[in-house]
């Protein structure tokens, strides 16, 4: 199998970063519950399984990806065989001194060859060299894939938000701490 090779987008990579095929498909979700009881809020997630899996289309718009992509802290290009094959986009916060991926895309026929793996430790890498103390990776709560990826890699849930996407869905935020 071919080496992975990560290295910053340049303006050249847009056009077919932007091309990549940005749905997902996932068998299961984190399902929210949520009761409310006199001084308690409870808030639960659990797996559920979806009765057939699901094509879930990306919660950023595909027209806006661009321009978000000029106001980014940096951006990260995959390549397998010399071909462009994902990408992930960070945005330094100041505080708390974290690195934010905003998006995480492999190409569908690429997906499960380690691609978003290496992304995500190529962006811990350069989060480390301008003095970041920890990575935030925002994702959908259908995003059964990427929750499965932050675990694998030792991210810990630390939050959600219930409206944070255009199309109304949860989003689920998963951190992890640098060395």
């Amino acid at each position: 199998m071919p080496e992975i090779e990560i290295r910053p987008a340049v303006l050249a990579d847009f056009t077919r970063l932007v091309s990549l095929e940005h749905f997902y498909q996932t068998p299961y979700v984190w399902q929210m519950d949520r009761s409310f009881e006199e001084g308690e809020v409870t808030v639960n997630f659990r797996e559920v399984r979806l009765p057939r899996p699901v094509r879930v289309e990306y919660p950023h718009s595909p027209d806006k990806l661009v321009e978000n992509w000029k106001t980014l802290s940096e951006m990260l290009v995959a390549f397998l065989g010399g071909c462009q094959v994902g990408y992930i986009s960070l945005k330094e916060q100041s505080v708390p001194n974290a690195l934010w991926v905003i998006d995480l895309v492999v190409e569908e026929k690429s997906r499960r060859k380690g691609i978003g793996s290496a992304l995500v430790l190529a962006a811990q890498e350069w989060a480390a060299q301008h003095g970041m103390r920890r990575i935030i990776i925002e994702m959908q709560s259908k995003n059964y894939p990427a929750i499965k990826l932050a675990l694998k890699l030792g991210y810990e849930f630390c939050g959600y938000n219930d409206h944070y996407y255009a199309n109304q869905d949860i989003a689920l935020f998963f951190a992890g701490f640098l060395r």
